[in-house]
Formats: C-alpha cells, structure tokens, sequence
C-alpha cells in the first residue's frame, strides 16, 4: 500500500480577519479549524501531517501542543517569510528527505473537508500511477479561481489564473480547489525548477503541473462533487458561512438518523456530536463538544449542552445549562433556569428549577427543590457534594460542600446544610423566626 504524508500550509497572516489570532486557530463549530482539518487528514488513514507555519508559528504549535489525531504523527516545518505556496512546500523537503510515496497538499484554512474525500482523492491519485494529481471543481460563478483547462481528450493541460484568462477561457466553471497530490520525488525535483518572476514575486506550487506536463510526466484531475468542501476562510464573513454549512450537514445527518429537529435554523450541533432516534431538539439548541443524548430525549428550547453525557428518556428545558463533565441518567426531569456542571444525576431524579448543581453524586429519585444550591468553592478549592437515593431537598436549601446526604433523608425548606444528615432524617437549619408587634408603625412614627 503506497504510504502517504499530508503537507497543511497555515503560514499565512490572513490579514482581512482582523485579529491578533492567526486565521487558522479561529473556530468553527467550536474547534480550530486547523484542528478540523487535521482531523480530516487523520481520518483518512493517513500515516503524517507537516504543519507549515509563519505569522504567530508559536502560538499554532502551542494551541496544538497536546493534540492527538487517531494514530496520525504531525509536526511542524517553518516558512520564516511568506514567499508563496511553492516556498511554503520547500521548507518541508528536510523532513519529507527520506520519504518516498504520496504527497497530499492542502491548505489549513479549510475545516469543511470531509476525509471521506480526502480518502478518494488520494486513491485516485494512486490508482491512475499518477506524477501529480489536482482536486476541481465545478461552480456556477468560477470569478476569482484558476480554470482548469483540458486537452482535447480530456486530459489535464494546464492551469490559468482569472487574471492571465481570456473571455473563452475565463467561461469555464471547472476551477483548482488548491488541493494536490503529488509523488514524493517528483515534487521536490519539479519545486527546484520554479521561478518567482511574476508581479506578487512568489514561488507558486501549481507552476510544478506544468513543469512536469512539460517533462512527459502524467497530470490527473479528480473533481470533487460537493465544492462547498473546499471552501477557504480568509474573511470573518467567510468564518460564519462555513460554520453554518457545518451546523446543517450535522442536521441533516441527524434527521436521517431518526432525530426531530424543530428547527434547523436556530439550531446548533457541533459535529462529534452524538443522539440517539427518536429524540427532539427544540429550538435555540446548543449541543457542543462531544457530548452524547440517548434516545426519547426532549432537548429545549434554549438549552446549552458543553462536553455533556444525556441518557435517554430524559427531558429538559427551558433555559438550561449542562457544563462539561456531566451526566445525566435516564428518566431525569430538569425544569428552566438550571445549571448542571462536573455532576452525576441519579436516574429519574428531578430538578425543577432555578437551581445550581455543581461536582455533585446525586443518586436516584432525588426531588430538588427551586433555588438550591450546592456551595462547591471556597475560594481556593472545590469539594464535592454526595446526594443519596430518595432525598427530599427544599426550596431555597444551600448545600456546603463537603458534605452528604443519605439515603431517604428530608432537607427543610431554607437551610444551609453544613453536616451530614444520616438516612431518613430530617434536617432543619435555619435560625427560629421572630415576628415583632407593631414593627411597621413604630418605624414610621
């Protein structure tokens, strides 16, 4: 099996971003979309990735510091200026010098390939005993793209950019993507042979194609079938559009999947994400992360789940908030305006609203009255609250943690409970209340 490297080039600035944030560590759908893209690559089977980087290199090799992507090894090459793509793919040739197979290129500011057709792009590439290989596209408004022109065989002959197009050419909708692959060899040799004698003085990768048509060598086009794939983002107009198309693929794979989306358009589903059928996400959802809802849920409206685990059969909303490290069993009931974090809920427990639950066991059939709170941080530390089975816990009840409360024991209304309360006691911890007589015309007087 031919081996693979993957070259993501992520020198850039992306000036029209306006931020101190190099372009690439923007999120999409809540990750990096360098993140993304090297997700892609791995899951495609490819065995190492070479990061390129430039503008704020140190601050993409920390964000990136301690990240794993399947069983795929990355590293970094660095491109100290910003002399074009060609010269970006130079500054790999020490790392890839004993590398001998395929090369796939492709640029780190597209979060939106799927490694599906990453993994067919490159197979392609290798069935056809190819030199080098261009990913196309078919688009109706092709302005601003290099149009890919073909011999009369079909074969590829050339690339040519929209400035250097005449009016014939300049009609053609099948457009490079930016994405290539290339042999190992035949890449570094064809890179040698560039020049930089054009306007912008850069080192372009896409001359390489016609060095090596030039040179007899086969040139293969592989067009892709959904062009919003390879969508670039250098703008933060261009961020929200593809975050958007993000948010509906994962719809639409939901739905297909058995789960009711009220509303797509104000709902937002991060990709790992995970629910089972016959769930119903009600609108101004916000499910991120790699959080996971089981089965016969109703989810909303305006619900936000962060790194969460939701079992089934559970309903909850409006107005909730489940922070990472969160799980909730079957059957559970959370009612509006409460905030679960680092916390256990007990199967068929209930928490109805106005509540704050955090780093807490709640054991099952637990009924929480509204306005608890469990009292986690003391301003340097944060302890756990332990919550038996069957408790009862009334209104407006503080809980300070460390503590517990055992199975079956009844929690008054009003109290801040300090101490653990033993099994089926009842707990009251609140100071004796004094009415005085004629309190209010004795102040007005």
């Amino acid at each position: 099996m031919q081996k693979t490297a993957a070259v993501i080039l992520a020198a850039g600035k992306g000036t029209r971003m306006k931020s101190k944030l190099p372009k690439i560590l923007h999120t999409v759908c809540n990750k990096p979309m360098i993140e993304r893209v090297l997700n892609s690559v791995a899951n495609a089977e490819i065995e190492r990735s070479i990061v390129v980087v430039g503008f704020e290199g140190d601050k993409i090799k920390t964000a990136l510091a301690d990240k794993k992507f399947e069983s795929m090894q990355f590293e970094f090459a660095d491109q100290t200026e910003q002399l074009g793509t060609g010269h970006a793919v130079m500054q790999t040739e020490n790392a890839l010098k004993n590398f001998d197979g395929t090369v796939l290129i492709l640029c780190g500011d597209t979060p939106l390939l799927k490694s599906e057709t990453l993994k067919k792009f490159v197979a392609e590439h290798n069935s056809k005993n190819s030199s080098a290989s261009v990913m196309t596209m078919e688009i109706p408004n092709p302005t601003g793209y290099g149009r890919i022109i073909r011999s009369a065989d079909g074969s590829f002959e050339k690339i040519v950019e929209e400035k250097d197009a005449d009016d014939e050419q300049k009609k053609i909708h099948e457009v490079n993507s930016g994405i290539y692959c290339f042999d190992s060899k035949k890449l570094f040799d064809a890179l040698k042979k560039i020049t930089n004698d054009n306007v912008q003085k850069e080192y372009y990768l896409p001359d390489t194609l016609e060095i090596l048509k030039s040179e007899g060598e086969k040139i293969s086009c592989v067009t892709i079938e959904n062009p919003d794939e390879t969508r670039g983002i250098n703008s933060r107009q261009q961020l929200t559009d593809a975050e958007k198309i993000m948010y509906r693929w994962k719809i639409d794979e939901l739905m297909d999947s058995g789960v009711t989306i009220s509303d797509p358009n104000s709902t937002f589903i991060d990709p790992e994400v995970e629910i089972g059928m016959d769930t119903i996400i009600l609108p101004n959802a916000f499910i991120e992360g790699n959080s996971k809802i089981g089965e016969d849920c109703i989810i909303g409206p305006f619900v936000q789940i962060q790194n969460a685990v939701v079992e089934n059969s559970v309903k909850m909303g409006p107005f909730v908030h489940l922070r990472p490290g969160t799980v909730i069993k079957n059957q559970v009931k959370i009612g509006n305006f409460v905030e679960v974090k680092n916390s256990v809920i007990g199967i068929g427990s209930k928490l109805p609203h106005l509540q704050y639950i955090g780093d807490t066991d709640m054991g099952s059939n637990v009924n929480v009255g509204c306005g608890t709170v469990t009292c986690n941080y003391d301003g340097k530390k944060k302890y756990r609250t332990t919550i038996g089975d069957d408790v009862f816990i009334g209104c407006n009840t503080n809980l300070v943690a460390p503590v517990e409360i055992e199975n079956g024991a009844y929690l008054a209304a009003g109290g801040t409970i300090t101490k653990n309360v033993p099994s089926k006691n009842l707990a009251i911890a609140r100071s004796r209340q004094i009415n005085f007589d004629n309190w209010v015309d004795k102040r007005d007087q």
